[in-house]
């Protein structure tokens, strides 16, 4: 039975002009993983749902149903634009993670994909955040999870993200917390007792960066 998530992603796809082939080879699975996925057959992980929904030029929440009224839809580029993408190695991943504050983390939930942004930081190798004891990231310790974050130039026609997948876990030693309580540069803009430290450990760190040119 073909789900909503699969629903939406045949409708993107068609609206962008990509057969199967085209959309699995830009987002690393085949066509045959991408019928299963728009027939309702199989559920993608965190990280292919996120790589599927940059190669059509949508969000993760747009895909997933979650996009309000108000999100722009942004129009996928025709494959035949002449694009000049970069993939990053994971020095450059790792600098890019270091120069922004906010960033999403994207979880599976038993409603389905979620999609939370969070003020940042980098400790360690580790991203780090912050969020209430009783949240919905607090809850998903020990769970997959990916970290995206990015930098689009929607007018100049481009821009960079660099994705990381790990296993989120709360951080509990004391003098770790005392540390990042040091280092934090901002207060959590969600606002409440956003106390409980969160931390990702990048198992699987990528990267590009896109130029596209007329």
């Amino acid at each position: 039975m073909t789900t909503e998530l699969g629903r939406r992603l045949a409708a993107r796809r068609a609206a962008a002009g990509m057969s199967r082939d085209e959309l699995g080879g830009r987002c690393g699975a085949d066509a045959h993983y991408i019928a299963s996925l728009e027939d309702g057959v199989a559920l993608p992980t965190v990280g292919v749902l996120v790589r599927i929904a940059d190669a059509l030029g949508t969000t993760v929440d747009a895909l997933a149903g979650t996009r309000t009224a108000r999100d722009p839809v942004r129009p996928a580029r025709p494959p035949h634009t002449d694009a000049q993408p970069v993939v990053l190695d994971e020095e450059e991943c790792r600098r890019l993670l270091g120069v922004r504050g906010i960033g999403r983390i994207a979880l599976f939930t038993v409603d389905g994909p979620a999609v939370h942004p969070v003020n940042y930081l980098m400790a360690g190798g580790e991203i780090v955040f912050r969020t209430g004891a009783d949240t919905l990231l607090a809850r998903a310790a020990s769970t997959e999870a990916a970290f995206e974050v990015e930098r689009i130039d929607e007018v100049a026609a481009r821009g960079w993200s660099v994705l990381a997948v790990g296993v989120l876990e709360a951080v509990s030693q004391s003098d770790a917390l005392e540390r990042l309580a040091e280092a934090a540069h901002a207060t959590p803009w969600a606002g409440g007792d956003r106390t409980h430290w969160m931390k990702l450990a990048p198992q699987r760190l990528t990267g590009r960066r896109v130029e596209f040119r007329p």
